[in-house]
């Protein structure tokens, strides 16, 4: 009896065992968000391959479509058990290396405004990589978690063809390629000339897109063609106008950390393509198109920037879009992300924004982008697009608590009109109403003094500060901070740069130079007019100025003064000019408007 039931219990034990290895291995989802899967977790079970995706362009104008080098990353039982998955996808220009920062490949930024400068050097790519492997990015994040992962290289970069246009039309169509690829309607071949047909039999047809910063620009650049298959995309500190990146209100002005780069510079960096192709490519895009566009003389809105500025291409977006951002990113800088989620709150979008108080990227927490894949490629319904629109990192928080609000700005937060009273060269005064008699002051150009050196300064003429009472409480600005000034200058060109800072400075090894800096701006005057005309400045004229700083959601403590630092040439981002250019202020005519949240009410109580 004991062996017959022996016997009982062992084919039991053995129908079990086959029950579960011939179970069929599924994406799992608890509290709408995908779960790790350890069947798809073991790396060496991943099937990973590349292949070539055929485009409808040819920017490398050697007669043939271009194609662009994707590789493709999978659950073996996309394979073994014929699983259709859908696709996170990440596409760049740097996977295959990038040019030395040699010495010269910046363009000199000392020189007067106006004039020329000399020309700049031009270093080679030297290509990296192997086949069939283009990045291991993302993969453990969202393999496990039931998704395919897929990697691409940008035109004119890596084994794709192409030329590199920074921002050009071919920059938008070749992810686009790879997601009809994908969805099944574009072709793909095993070889990057002739070879044999791929295709994506283990797709469903779902696609999401993530990256940072150039990668983060990719995703919008693709979602403004409207593909279909492109459900959610998740940008990261996104560039989104290469004007913005490279001027500001039509003065040239260089990213934070690169000063002297432009679009050509940034060109030459991820130029690592085919070597044979190279020359032509320069020669037709960063010799001609970009020479011929970029204007580094007047700074100058045009048409060239027009079609590198993704705002007016957004009207076609269809994917659901979750936005991050540093409020600290003076490279990539907030009014990217939020040029482009106020327009996708307005054509009706589905959106989400994330802010931290940092700089350069910074992804939100996976929660967060696992909710937003979970619903958008899996079609799990989570609710998400009824979460809170709005997540802030408060100022001593970390990355992974942000807090919720209804909609970025706050809703309460109202602008509240701060005037101009006089104090130079030492400080004057920020006032709630305005003072008629309030003399003008003039600073004098010296771009030997940073901008925070002059921010420290208690006496000097190379900076005008205007401070607000001391706070005795909090105060929560939330929003987009606007300057309205009445200015002449000595000459016929200037730079004008204002920040707003939080005083007194603060040096303690515990804070951040950016603890102090709320906010900053900068602009040519003589772009009064607009961004797309300019004129030379007749000395002592005076002229009106209206422009925006960066969006900024900060609580500035009690115990602080809110200041309204105006200079001329900033160290750090502008051209520089030969000092002594002395600018006026009308303070009378002057003024900042600060979007404060609870308005004038919490304000006035802020200063009492």
């Amino acid at each position: 009896m004991k062996n017959y039931f022996t016997l009982i219990l062992c084919f039991l034990l053995s129908w079990s065992n086959a029950q579960k290895s011939n179970e069929i291995v599924t994406p799992v989802f608890k509290d709408g968000e995908s779960q790790i899967v350890e069947a798809f977790k073991k790396s060496a079970d991943w099937i990973r391959h590349d292949l070539w995706v055929e485009t409808t362009f040819d920017s490398d104008m050697d007669g043939r479509l271009d194609r662009m080098h994707v590789s493709v990353c999978r659950p073996k039982q996309t394979d073994t058990e014929n699983l259709k998955l859908p696709v996170v996808y990440n596409t760049s220009p740097y996977f295959a290396g990038v040019a030395p920062d040699v010495q010269g490949i910046m363009w000199n930024v000392r020189h007067n405004l106006g004039d020329t400068t000399h020309g700049r050097v031009h270093p080679e790519v030297t290509r990296v990589g192997q086949r069939p492997i283009i990045s291991n990015g993302h993969i453990k994040d969202w393999l496990p978690r039931g998704y395919i992962v897929v990697h691409s290289c940008s035109p004119g970069t890596g084994l794709s063809d192409g030329a590199p246009t920074v921002g050009g039309e071919n920059e938008s169509l070749a992810p686009k390629a790879v997601i009809d690829w994908l969805c099944g309607r574009a072709k793909g071949y095993s070889e990057r000339e002739g070879g044999e047909a791929v295709e994506a039999y283990w797709s469903t047809g779902k696609v999401g897109m993530i990256g940072t910063s150039y990668n983060g620009t990719l995703p919008l650049a693709a979602a403004c063609t409207g593909v279909e298959g492109l459900e959610a995309i998740i940008p990261i500190a996104p560039n989104t106008s290469y004007y913005h990146y490279y001027r500001s209100n039509g003065l040239v002005r260089s990213p934070g950390g690169y000063l002297g780069e432009d679009i050509d510079v940034l060109y030459d960096f991820i130029h690592s393509g085919k070597e044979a192709n190279r020359a032509s490519n320069n020669a037709r895009v960063r010799d001609t198109e970009m020479k011929n566009g970029m204007d580094r003389i007047t700074g100058d809105y045009n048409e060239f920037w027009k079609s590198r500025d993704y705002i007016h291409q957004v009207k076609n977006m269809k994917a659901a879009l979750l936005m991050a951002h540093g409020f600290n990113d003076w490279n990539v800088m907030p009014e990217h992300s939020y040029r482009i989620y106020d327009k996708a709150r307005t054509l009706g979008i589905p959106h989400q924004i994330y802010y931290h108080q940092n700089g350069h990227g910074g992804p939100p927490p996976m929660k967060m982008m696992n909710r937003w894949f979970t619903k958008y490629l899996h079609g799990i319904d989570n609710g998400v697009e009824n979460d809170p629109k709005s997540w802030i990192v408060r100022e001593q928080d970390k990355r992974s608590n942000p807090t919720s609000y209804t909609d970025y700005p706050h809703p309460d937060a109202t602008h509240v009109n701060l005037y101009l009273d006089s104090g130079a060269p030492s400080f004057g005064k920020l006032s709630s109403a305005r003072n008629e008699a309030a003399p003008n002051e003039s600073l004098i150009d010296n771009f030997s003094f940073s901008g925070e050196t002059l921010a420290k300064a208690e006496f000097t003429n190379h900076r005008l500060m205007y401070l607000s009472p001391t706070l005795n409480k909090d105060l929560h600005i939330s929003g987009t901070p606007s300057i309205k000034l009445k200015m002449s200058s000595s000459a016929k060109s200037a730079n004008l740069s204002v920040w707003l800072v939080s005083l007194p400075w603060n040096d303690g090894k515990k804070v951040k130079i950016t603890d102090n800096i709320i906010t900053r701006a900068w602009a040519d005057p003589q772009n009064h007019k607009s961004m797309t005309e300019s004129e030379d400045l007749v000395p002592g004229q005076f002229y009106e100025l209206e422009f925006d700083f960066m969006p900024d959601d900060q609580i500035i403590k009690s115990g602080q003064q809110i200041g309204l630092m105006i200079f001329s040439s900033d160290r750090d981002f502008t051209l520089w000019p030969d000092p002594g250019t002395e600018l006026t202020i009308e303070l009378k005519a002057s003024s900042l408007s600060l979007p404060v949240v609870g308005g004038q009410k919490s304000y006035l109580e802020a200063i009492e």
